[in-house]
């Protein structure tokens, strides 16, 4: 899988490497890998789990499945200090189902946020996920009261298509982009 190239970003593909060093606390090894510095609030176990909704085992056993089409955002342009930075990640739930459908996350570190980082790395693989041959359909879930995250959607041609009840979470606002 190469890497994405937009305006501003280089959205690099979240590799199995990656993942068992920031899982492990090896964040020189995970600089390493994706030639930028991450966040000072470190991704840990919690956070790789959340994102990729599959227990770390499964993930270890299936990664191309599991971390199919996932991204880095990595700044392009190095800041005053000469470093580039990960700004956040996007993320889809592995590989579409028999109906075509895939459900994308997003996030954006603390600092980041604001910038439009959001809405250009989402839009990104949103249309890399369209492009694909089994993909139909993309779709993403926010919380109601969310209205920065509804907004990323809508500016990447995103529609509210529906809710979803999830124990976790409670009602969740769905949220679609297919193919026309």
């Amino acid at each position: 899988m190469d890497a994405i190239i937009t305006e501003r970003l280089e959205l690099l593909p979240i590799t199995r490497d990656l993942v068992e060093a920031v899982i492990v606390g090896d964040r020189g090894e995970a600089e390493r890998l994706v030639g930028a510095k991450f966040p000072d609030l470190w991704p840990g176990r919690a956070l790789v789990e959340r994102a990729f909704s599959c227990p770390l085992e499964k993930l270890r056993l299936d990664p191309e499945a599991w971390l199919w089409g996932a991204r880095v955002l990595v700044t392009r342009d190095k800041d005053a200090q000469g470093i580039r930075r990960v700004v956040g990640s996007v993320v889809l739930n592995g590989r579409p189902g028999t109906d075509g459908t895939v459900e994308i996350a997003y996030g954006v570190d603390d600092v980041w946020q604001g910038h439009g980082f959001a809405t250009e790395g989402t839009k990104a693989v949103v249309g890399w996920a369209l492009e694909q041959h089994e993909v139909a359909r993309v779709q993403a879930c926010t919380f109601p009261w969310h209205r920065s995250s509804q907004r990323v959607l809508e500016k990447v041609g995103m529609h509210q298509v529906g809710f979803r009840e999830t124990d976790m979470f409670g009602d969740l606002v769905v949220y679609e982009r297919a193919l026309s």
